[in-house]
């Protein structure tokens, strides 16, 4: 560990936690305008940080965590409708120029590109705009400062637990159902947007769960309720008759035409009924978490060598992997790690652990807690460039 970094461990015996009688968790799909937003921003970043490699050998100063989606307008019908005004992406933030003046057009193309692949409906129906400056000379400077070292951009702080509960992996479960090309094919009237709500209450479990429909791929209301109804057995089978789920509850049971569903031309509310923004949706580990430590940094688009919003939040998850991992005799840990702006990534001004255990915190535990810290802290080039080769998800 850095001698100037504070450590502090606190633990929890085993035999005192107390899971409390209720717990929250939320999943934002991929299609979601807020997770259409983080999408976009860190494909528009690691299309920098690449640009950025090629043109000065090594990353540049910049920050596009910026980014908000302006929703359209749309009429949907059934058997097929149409966008009226088109949804409107704005990408903000701070970059340094590239050396053949195109940075306007690489983030444009990496958006347009990223919703091809990440999406199923067709990416020109967005209009897409960057709105990128460059950066204050005081951030650029620490780029320059540091060297070998890799020194943060800001004072901030990262968050992570593991492992997860049983209802934030159902949770993750039904997201991965929902976005697998099987459910695709099962049910091609479904759409990317889709948000997943769970609660629990002592034991009981339940999902509000909402997800776009295409009409294209419906023919009318009966058609609608009766795709809706095996949609929600297919998830009740796959999930467990233990839990209960409510899927698109806003419904008009009474409805007679497009209104009053939730019908959808491209199968997001982009088109119509949301907006979105960078930051307002999952974490790193693709949960909005209450009961949990967290943080509330948007670390998509944040620049993966200097900014501890990204780096701590990522590290956070993989130190409370890696101590659950290699110390015996833990079950549960979070991680909280305190960054100060213009020192190195790797020498953060705090790492604090709290750690769930089956029996006293010994030398032995705490020296292994350590070395799990530290040999994190020692990989955070590896991390970074982890992230920007796209290997670990932020939302």
């Amino acid at each position: 560990m850095p001698d100037d970094c504070a450590f502090v461990i606190a633990a929890i015996p085993a035999h005192a936690r107390r899971r409390p009688g209720a717990e929250i968790c939320e999943h934002k799909g991929i299609g979601h305008p807020d997770s259409i937003c983080d999408g976009v921003a860190e494909a528009v970043s690691r299309a920098l940080s690449m640009a950025y490699l090629r043109g000065f050998g090594q990353v540049q100063h910049y920050n596009v965590d910026k980014a908000l989606l302006v929703g359209g307008q749309s009429a949907p019908r059934f058997g097929g409708g149409k966008i009226v005004v088109p949804p409107r992406l704005i990408l903000g933030g701070r970059a340094t120029p590239l050396p053949d003046g195109s940075l306007a057009e690489l983030v444009c193309h990496a958006a347009r590109e990223y919703l091809g692949a990440a999406l199923h409906c067709d990416p020109g129906i967005f209009s897409i705009e960057s709105a990128l400056h460059n950066g204050s000379a005081s951030l650029q400077q620490v780029f320059a400062r540091g060297g070998a070292k890799r020194l943060a951009n800001d004072t901030s702080f990262g968050a992570g637990h593991a492992p997860y509960s049983n209802l934030e992996d159902a949770v993750l479960r039904l997201s991965r159902i929902l976005r697998s090309p099987d459910f695709r094919r099962s049910f091609p009237s479904a759409g990317d947007d889709y948000k997943i709500m769970g609660w629990r209450i002592d034991g009981n479990v339940s999902f509000a769960i909402a997800l776009a429909l295409v009409d294209r791929e419906i023919s009318n209301v009966s058609e609608y309720f009766r795709i809706k109804d095996a949609i929600r057995r297919h998830l009740q089978d796959a999930i467990g008759k233990a839990c209960e789920i409510h899927l698109n509850m806003l419904d008009d049971a009474k409805a007679t035409n497009e209104s009053g569903i939730y019908l959808t031309v491209t199968g997001l509310s982009a088109e119509h009924g949301d907006d979105g923004q960078v930051g307002r949706g999952n974490r790193v580990n693709g949960l909005i978490t209450p009961y949990r430590t967290m943080s509330l940094e948007a670390a998509a688009g944040k620049n993966p060598v200097a900014h501890v919003g990204k780096i701590y939040n990522v590290m956070a998850i993989e130190m409370a992997r890696a101590i659950l991992r290699e110390v015996d005799g833990v079950t549960e840990a979070s991680v909280q790690i305190l960054s100060n702006i213009g020192k190195p990534v790797a020498e953060p001004q705090l790492v604090a652990v709290e750690v769930v255990t089956g029996a006293e915190l010994d030398a032995r535990t705490e020296a292994g807690i350590k070395q799990a810290v530290r040999s994190c802290l020692e990989r955070v080039d590896e991390l970074s460039e982890r992230l920007i080769r796209g290997e670990i998800p932020v939302f």
